[in-house]
């Protein structure tokens, strides 16, 4: 990938989801991964660092479905025909 395959302009994160957007930004070296690329996060890493965060059992809940949502739309770009 080359910067031009990337590069955006600015875009706004919504407040209910600037938390999952720094997690999963947290977690952008944590892929596990196969000869066909990323295959999905280690949430091994994912839950350990939403422990450390000391959330609710709904709003740890909410996390980890927006982290799987990020995860989702990241794998169907990286996979995608090019």
């Amino acid at each position: 990938m080359t910067l031009d395959d990337v590069a955006t302009g600015p875009v706004d994160v919504w407040p209910e989801n600037v938390q999952a957007f720094h997690l999963f930004g947290f977690l952008s070296t944590q892929w596990r991964t196969s000869t066909n690329g990323p295959t999905g996060l280690d949430y091994g890493v994912l839950f350990h660092k939403m422990d450390r965060l000391n959330l609710g059992a709904e709003e740890y809940e909410e996390l980890e479905l927006q982290i799987q949502i990020m995860e989702e739309a990241a794998l169907a770009c990286i996979h995608a025909p090019k």
